[in-house]
């Protein structure tokens, strides 16, 4: 992913009015962010934690999507949940399913996407070995470090085409 400015991101969103794009909490550390090891984005609002947003590139500019993340029962240490965009399995809450208003008309009816992803949107880093899932939760897998980041790629380009419609 290319390097952003705020106003970058604060233009990006397309599922909220402007109002809310102001309003929102950048990650604290996103200048420091390595964005060549990111295929996109993603963080959770400390201020608001069902709140979360993912900013990536995507049909040649910047999208970015407002996720309501659900809060589900916690459960046991033992069950383990697949992130669909990196396919990482986490125990213990490490997935959870987000939402996403959809665009336009369909959106302002209240439609929405749903994906059930790493619950700290770091699944750039865990495909590249960068940081590890709590609980052993790398699959094993014949497909390169490339091929892995591809397949996410894909993966985040088919969830942002159903929420852009």
């Amino acid at each position: 992913m290319r390097s952003v400015t705020e106003r970058d991101i604060r233009t990006s969103f397309v599922n909220c009015s402007k109002g809310e794009t102001k309003r929102l909490n950048l990650p604290r550390d996103f200048t420091d962010s390595s964005w060549e090891d990111l295929d996109f984005l993603g963080w959770r609002d400390p201020g608001a934690p069902e709140r979360a947003y993912l900013v990536a590139e995507h049909g040649g500019g910047l999208v970015g999507i407002a996720l309501r993340v659900t809060s589900g029962a916690s459960r046991g240490f033992t069950s383990r949940s697949m992130c669909s965009l990196c396919l990482t399995t986490h125990t213990s809450g490490g997935v959870a399913l987000m939402t996403a208003r959809r665009t336009g008309e369909a959106g302002r009816q209240g439609n929405s996407v749903g994906q059930y992803l790493c619950t700290d949107l770091d699944c750039s880093l865990y495909v590249r070995g960068k940081k590890e899932a709590a609980g052993d939760g790398v699959v094993d897998e014949s497909l390169t470090p490339a091929e892995k980041v591809a397949r996410t790629r894909a993966n985040l380009s088919s969830f942002l085409d159903r929420v852009v419609g």
